[in-house]
This record gives structure tokens, C-alpha cells and sequence, in this order.
């Protein structure tokens, strides 16, 4: 009996061996088809990680990469405003350096332009330079204007004029007589938005500036005095521009072109307030003075003032100095008259205290370029004169322009001969 439970308990063991042993095989056949690679792959481990870590470093380097961007943007409008204003400075310093270099020595810029340096000839046959060089033109100025005067202007050369509402229909007189004559060159500065629809309404080329306070409030309102030296602040433009300009008032009537008429060997051809060759041209005044005895007469040096409403005017460094300097003091006194202070700038010598302008001048023949005092104190009444055909005829002398100014019209344009009868020699 012993013996037989001893087999039946060795029996049993040996059952339980072989169960396990299946149960190994089959657990280990599972594990086998589901880790083929083990259930602890470094390799697998590694590879996990690298992956979590690269979401990691992908979804940390968005982050960073849109705040570098954000960064980078600002950085570029930094610098795109500090480049603009770079620029604007260098600009600015290129002008001034221009300016220096051609201001610094104008007899070298003669040379320069003029040819070789020439020793001086035999007497009677030595001739000085007088034709100082253009300046060299500068479109950053003013855009705008210069696309405009390429249009207009011939051989860098065009009239202009400024007009507001006051002297409307002086200026359609004006315009006419330009488009009767056949003078292709000529520009309207419009001081209002009134003139400037006026001009584009009767094919006028006009050109209204931007916007600027001081010249603005002037322009819209101010009188024939007011307006006559906004021009000085203005025509500096045309000239850094490289244009030559025959400024022009609204009170003069056209009857030849002025082009055909310059000579173009000064930096200012003017016409003149004078009436007669002494007063237009210059005479010897004799002062005297009694109680100085032996040496009572005093020669002095006479001449009328120069017109500074019709004027020619080239772009040269004295030029731009002298609308420079009359702006300034007009500017600074505002009472002084625009006329006598062109003609100061201009004549005045250098003296202690005082630097005088070097500038070329050049007076027009008075009876080509005609002011009303001689027209009506003189030519009407001269037979041989009346047949006389001025260039222009400006009717500075007496304040009923208007009605003057087609009086002109009539007598050289229509033939006319007594449409001057009616007015006086002077003003009413």
C-alpha cells in the first residue's frame, strides 16, 4: 500500500512537470510572436526616447522659432527706418557738399568749365569771365516739379508766374497773350486750389506745391506785394532743378517770345524800372555841395532799379544766393519791399561788415522789354516809336493794370491806334 501511493504521488509530480513545462512552451511561443525583438529592446529604448525627445526639441523649437521670427521682423522695421533716415542725412550732406565745392572757388570752376588758363592778351583784347557755371541738378529736390519741367520747359529753360484768386482775370490775359504769341514753355505756380482748377480748365500748365503753412496762408490771400516775394523761396526749387526761369507777373502782356531775345551771358538779365538810356543804363549824378568850396561836386554812380517782377534767371550758385539772401530778409523783415531788396542784394558791394554778392548782371533793352512809364510817357506819343514791337509790355507803373493791359492788346495786337488815348501818362 505504501508503495503504491509512493508510485501515485511520483506519478502526479511527473503530470504537473509536463503541464508546466507545456505551459512554458506555449507562454513562451506567445511572447515569441509578440516581442519578436524581447521585452527589453535597448535598442527599441533608445529609439523611444530619441523620438519623445525630437517632439519634444520640434514642438520647443516652434516656440522659439516664432519669437525669433516676431524678433526679426522687428529688428528689420528698426532698421528700415534708421537706413530711410540714413539715407535722408546723406542726402542732405551730398547737397551741402555740392553746393561747398562749386561755392568754394568760382574762378576755378571757370577754368574748369571754360578751358585752360591763358596769359592775359595785348591791350583792348582782354576779355573777363562773366558766365558762371550751372549748378548740378538735383532731382531728390523735388520729384514731382522735376517730372513736370521736363514736360514743359525748352532747352531747360520756361516762364513762370504766381497767381491766386485775386488776379484771376489779369492772368487769363496773361495767358492768352503766351498762347496768341506761340510760347510752348510756361508753367502757373497756383496759390489755391481755385487758380489751379482755373488753369487745367483753360489747358494752362499749372503746378500747385504741397502744402506748406507759411507759403500757403500767404499765397491764398496776400496782395500783389505779398505774393510778389513769396517767388524767392519758391523759384530756388527750379533752379536746384537745373532750370533757367524768366519769372513772370500777371500784369504783362506778351508780344514776342523772350527767348529769342536773351543772352544768357549773366546770372540775372533783368528789365528795368528805367524810362530813358541814363535811367536804364547808369549815368554820372554830379552832388553838390557848396560848402565843401573847391570841392563841392561829388560825382555819384546812378542807375534805376531793376524790375524784380520779370526777370531771367539761370541756375548758378550766385543765383541761388541771391534768392537765398532776398528770402532771408524778407523773411526777417517783413515790411521791407521785395523789389528794393533784390535790388540791394544785387548791387551792393562788399564793405566792412558786409560781403557783397558776386553775381553777373545784364539790364534789357527798355524798349524791347517795355515798362508802362515808357510806353505811355513816351512811345504813344513818338511817331517813329509807335511803330515799335516790344517783346513785353509790363504794366508796372499804374495801378488800373487790368484795364491797361487790354488797352495794350488792342493798340499792338489789333491795331488799334488811339486804344492808349484814353489813359493818362501817370495814375489817376
Amino acid at each position: 500500500m505504501a508503495v503504491g501511493r509512493r508510485d501515485k504521488a511520483a506519478s502526479f509530480r511527473g503530470s504537473r512537470i509536463v503541464v508546466a513545462i507545456v505551459i512554458g512552451v506555449l507562454l513562451g511561443c506567445v511572447i515569441a510572436f509578440l516581442f519578436p525583438y524581447g521585452l527589453f529592446n535597448p535598442a527599441a529604448s533608445v529609439q523611444n526616447r530619441r523620438i519623445g525627445k525630437t517632439n519634444f526639441q520640434i514642438g520647443s523649437s516652434s516656440c522659439e522659432s516664432s519669437e525669433r521670427s516676431k524678433m526679426l521682423k522687428s529688428e528689420i522695421v528698426s532698421l528700415s527706418e534708421k537706413n530711410s533716415e540714413l539715407k535722408k542725412q546723406v542726402r542732405d550732406l551730398t547737397e551741402r557738399l555740392q553746393l561747398a565745392e562749386q561755392g568754394k572757388d568760382q574762378a576755378q570752376k571757370q577754368f574748369l568749365v571754360l578751358g585752360e588758363q591763358h596769359k592775359a592778351g595785348p591791350f583792348g583784347t582782354v576779355k573777363a569771365l562773366r558766365t558762371n557755371p550751372a549748378v548740378v541738378p538735383d532731382d531728390s529736390v523735388n520729384p514731382r516739379l522735376a517730372k513736370i519741367l521736363e514736360k514743359v520747359a525748352v532747352r531747360k529753360e520756361l516762364i513762370v508766374a504766381l497767381a491766386n484768386s485775386n488776379v484771376k482775370e489779369m492772368l487769363e490775359v496773361w495767358f492768352s497773350s503766351i498762347k496768341r504769341v506761340g510760347i510752348p514753355n510756361y508753367l502757373v505756380i497756383a496759390l489755391d486750389d481755385h487758380i489751379e482748377e482755373f488753369c487745367k480748365s483753360n489747358n494752362v500748365p499749372v503746378y500747385k506745391r504741397d502744402p506748406d503753412a507759411g507759403i500757403d496762408a500767404v499765397g491764398r490771400s496776400g496782395g500783389n506785394h505779398a505774393v510778389s516775394g513769396l517767388k524767392f523761396r519758391i523759384l530756388r526749387e527750379f533752379l536746384q532743378l537745373g532750370y533757367s526761369v524768366l519769372l513772370s507777373d500777371v500784369d504783362i502782356i506778351y508780344l514776342q517770345n523772350p527767348f529769342n531775345h536773351l543772352y544768357r551771358d549773366s546770372d540775372v538779365e533783368s528789365m528795368t524800372d528805367g524810362h530813358n538810356n541814363m535811367t536804364a543804363y547808369g549815368y554820372n549824378d554830379v552832388f553838390d555841395e557848396p560848402a565843401m568850396g573847391w570841392a563841392r561836386y561829388a560825382h555819384t554812380m546812378r542807375i534805376w532799379v531793376y524790375n524784380s517782377g520779370f526777370f531771367f534767371i539761370r541756375p548758378t550758385i550766385p543765383s541761388i544766393e541771391l534768392l537765398d539772401r532776398v528770402a532771408d530778409r524778407l523773411a526777417k523783415q517783413p515790411n521791407s519791399w521785395d523789389q528794393a531788396v533784390f535790388n540791394e542784394e544785387l548791387f551792393f558791394p562788399s564793405h566792412p561788415g558786409y560781403e557783397g554778392l558776386h553775381a553777373a548782371k545784364r539790364t534789357m533793352d527798355f524798349y524791347m522789354f517795355m515798362n508802362s512809364k515808357v510806353l505811355f510817357k513816351t512811345v504813344r506819343k513818338d511817331a517813329k516809336l509807335k511803330k515799335l514791337k516790344p517783346v513785353i509790355v509790363h504794366v508796372n507803373y499804374h495801378p488800373d493794370k487790368l484795364r491797361r493791359m487790354k488797352a495794350v492788346v488792342e493798340f499792338f495786337v489789333n491795331g488799334k491806334q488811339d486804344a492808349l488815348d484814353p489813359y493818362p501818362d501817370g495814375s489817376e
